[in-house]
């Protein structure tokens, strides 16, 4: 699918970059004019894939987190998540709800059931001691057309 246009952001992957990563969506998206909700639920969806990254992929150690974001054809956004941590050698057991890496921290697990909530699809691929990455895709609302 052609690529309208698109921004990748590298940060470094502490917990305060989680509202840096949610605001630089924002800003991109406000282009395609899209609903509150459907801003909400992108933000929200970029949020616990990058908490994941800073909290589960590299657990108190340093690291960048690679945010990518594409604006497709056909009103579909595209946005990459990507982390250079510990990887995920369960990746079926990760992202049942409920599962987490750090119980001991109170995380309700629920972070991969909040982004497929959210978004139309999301995709985890992973390895152990290279890192995570998740592909998410969601299509925005056809935009009325306006008579004078």
């Amino acid at each position: 699918m052609k690529t309208l246009n698109a921004i990748r952001f590298i940060f470094p992957g502490i917990s305060l970059n989680e509202h840096t990563a949610r605001a630089v969506v924002s800003a991109f998206l406000v282009q395609t004019d899209p609903t509150v909700e459907e801003l909400a639920d992108i933000r929200t969806a970029v949020s616990e894939a990058v908490t994941n990254a800073v909290v589960h992929g590299y657990r108190h150690n340093d690291g960048d987190v690679e945010l990518c974001i594409k604006l497709l054809a056909d009103r579909e956004i595209y946005i990459r998540i990507k982390d250079k941590g510990c990887g995920i050698s369960d990746i079926e057991k990760a992202m049942e709800p409920l599962y987490t890496t750090a119980p001991h921290e109170e995380r309700s697990g629920l972070g991969f059931a909040v982004m497929q909530s959210f978004m139309d699809s999301v995709r985890v691929r992973s390895k152990p001691g290279e890192g995570t990455t998740v592909t998410m895709r969601k299509k925005l609302r056809s935009i009325p057309c306006r008579s004078n």
